[in-house]
């Protein structure tokens, strides 16, 4: 839980929203890992298809965190899909960042991962096969650069008009305090 907000919380969270409806969407169903179907579909990922091994190190772990394969944010808009989340422990759940400042592409960090355990290129390319069959199996959208453009522009938008409404409501009651609220405390001092 965060313990202080911004407007840059509020609108990440309207983008993460964005990015869920769009991947129920192409999914044709709601998509709620916390309840229902949805988090039966994230137990049988989880321990099923990779055996309850964080997708990244290959290590048991029995607090898996939802991992979005495709990062989750207005940059590289990966979707709140099945086919798009994994298990994965707390270690590898940080990616690094490139040097214009996005996440690290799945594959990337994987590499960055194995190399970093000591893992070889037959861990590597199993944990990549297992990862892409587990996209296919649940036939997370292969989006052209068209679709993720307009996406992107859209979780883009989304988050500067947040920020932007944020900032409006700060400005309108900073007024309404100066010239309601201040003003009625003068008056009834005055009197």
């Amino acid at each position: 839980m965060a313990i202080y907000n911004t407007p840059s919380d509020a609108a990440n969270t309207a983008v993460r929203s964005f990015l869920t409806k769009l991947g129920e969407e192409y999914y044709q169903k709601s998509f709620n890992t916390g309840s229902g179907q949805g988090k039966e579909v994230w137990r049988i990922i989880r321990e099923e298809e990779f055996d309850g091994c964080c997708a990244y190190c290959g290590g048991k772990t029995d607090k898996a965190s939802i991992e979005h394969l495709i990062v989750f944010n207005r940059d590289q808009c990966g979707l709140h899909h099945p086919g798009n989340i994994a298990p994965c422990c707390k270690t590898c759940n940080t990616r690094s960042k490139t040097e214009d400042k996005h996440f690290q592409d799945w594959e990337t960090h994987l590499g960055t991962v194995v190399e970093t355990n000591g893992g070889s290129i037959s861990d590597l390319n199993t944990r990549k096969n297992r990862i892409k069959t587990h996209m296919d199996k649940w036939r997370y959208p292969k989006l052209s650069s068209d679709e993720l453009n307009a996406i992107r522009a859209l979780a883009r938008s989304l988050y500067e008009g947040i920020q932007s409404e944020v900032s409006k409501s700060v400005s309108l009651y900073q007024e309404l305090d100066r010239t309601l609220i201040q003003g009625r405390g003068t008056k009834t001092e005055a009197n």
